[in-house]
């Protein structure tokens, strides 16, 4: 199921649009499949002359918010089903309308929930029409709701059998090993020999450097790989580089010496896409602190020329083309449309995250250094306070040997900047 949410000024043009023939005119037999106006007649108000009663039926609670009211307070969420499989019938619509509003505008239960209604115009698909004005008074938060939609109709399409039922759990006896969340570093440098050397990895690492052109030694250096110095570094650095696309694309954390960086020493040789993002997520996996996370993250997530807007613009542009060559493929074109929204809804889910990423942790040295005073004030402050340590302060300060010298109090740590 492909789920899209928008939103609306006007409530009476947005249903008189769906009871009308549609743009292309494939849109007819409308009926009023579900919904719930809290009292309010719905049921008798299924024909187009009785359009503007529906929407006042949607709109009392929006007019009593007076100027409080939202510039579009008209929710709308269109859900597809799959092509490819039967049409549900109307009752099952239905069902799957009032599950999508209860995990938005209307949880179960709740008398003071928003208004709303499910209609149908076309095959394979329903659309949930709702007013974001409570009845309590107050305004339904939209925040996430693009989410749950979407989370609720990937498991309404697997109960109806349109997708494949999550694979069970293995047993805890024939699991295989948790891969290690910490990344792999395999170090790939030129030594002053002349020799290309690659250091660190597992088995799977010693494949792909084997496989790259890297012979694998142990001697009195310790295991490693070695290009040979008889190779002219041009050629070392096309193998080295080649190595590290590998190694990387196995989700190791690479540190290719620059002066082998193939991509890097010729201007004209420059990274794919799918490399340069390839490095991008490099980098994130490598990041030591919230704030170098924020630094890496930085070229993915901007507003304007970030990684994921130009996705964005490219899934909206290829739905608008497809649309402008062939008006009867207008479902494909929808499909890359919606994921377009997606993307949007994700951008709106990370405003304010690079604040808050720096805000995440600091360095680890920073952390023992931290903590390594604190012991350190920790134990002068006891000193400080012992009759003990008196006694042998003064016994310091009788001796001509041992340098006359105060204990330090040092000052109480703060816990308020743990604080989150």
């Amino acid at each position: 199921m492909i789920v899209r949410l928008q939103r609306a000024s006007n409530t009476a043009g947005l249903l008189a649009y769906l009871y009308g023939p549609g743009e292309r005119g494939d849109q007819g037999n409308l009926r009023l499949v579900e919904g719930d106006c809290h009292g309010a007649p719905i049921d008798l108000l299924t024909h187009a002359d009785a359009l503007p009663y529906l929407a006042h039926a949607l709109d009392a609670p929006v007019e009593h918010l007076g100027t409080r009211a939202p510039e579009r307070p008209v929710w709308v969420c269109s859900v597809r089903s799959d092509p490819q499989r039967p049409d549900l019938s109307d009752a099952q619509w239905a069902e799957v309308a009032r599950r999508l509003a209860a995990v938005t505008v209307a949880p179960g239960g709740n008398p003071d929930a928003c208004r709303w209604i499910a209609l149908r115009n076309q095959p394979r698909q329903v659309h949930v029409v709702a007013t974001l004005a409570r009845e309590d008074g107050g305004i339904h938060n939209p925040y996430r709701d693009a989410f749950r939609l979407q989370k609720e109709c990937h498991r309404i399409a697997t109960e109806f059998g349109h997708l494949p039922a999550p694979p069970m759990p293995m047993p805890t006896t024939a699991a295989p090993a948790l891969e290690n969340s910490v990344p792999i570093t395999v170090t790939i440098a030129a030594e002053r020999s002349g020799s290309v050397v690659a250091r660190g990895g597992d088995s799977l690492a010693n494949s792909l450097l084997d496989h790259a052109g890297f012979a694998f030694a142990n001697d009195w250096h310790g295991p490693r790989h070695r290009l040979p110095t008889s190779m002219d570094r041009e050629e070392q650095a096309a193998i080295a580089s080649h190595a590290a696309r590998m190694l990387r694309a196995a989700r190791y954390t690479v540190e290719l010496d620059p002066v082998l960086d193939a991509a890097s020493a010729d201007p004209q040789r420059a990274l794919s896409l799918s490399d340069q993002v390839l490095a991008l997520t490099n980098r994130i996996r490598g990041a030591q602190s919230g704030a170098e996370l924020a630094d890496a993250l930085a070229p993915l997530l901007h507003t304007e020329h970030g990684v994921l807007e130009r996705v964005r613009e490219a899934l909206e542009a290829a739905g608008e083309q497809i649309t402008d060559l062939d008006d009867e493929a207008y479902q494909l074109g929808d499909g890359f449309g919606f994921a377009s929204e997606f993307i949007t809804a994700a951008q709106g889910e990370l405003v304010g995250a690079d604040e808050e990423l720096r805000r995440v942790a600091v360095p680890a040295h920073e952390r023992a250094a931290a903590r390594s005073a604190a012991v350190r004030d920790s134990r002068s402050a006891a000193l400080a306070t012992s009759p003990a340590a008196d006694q042998v302060s003064a016994a310091r300060n009788a001796s001509p040997a041992a340098p006359a010298a105060a204990p330090t109090v040092g000052p109480a740590r703060d816990s308020a900047s743990r604080a989150r």
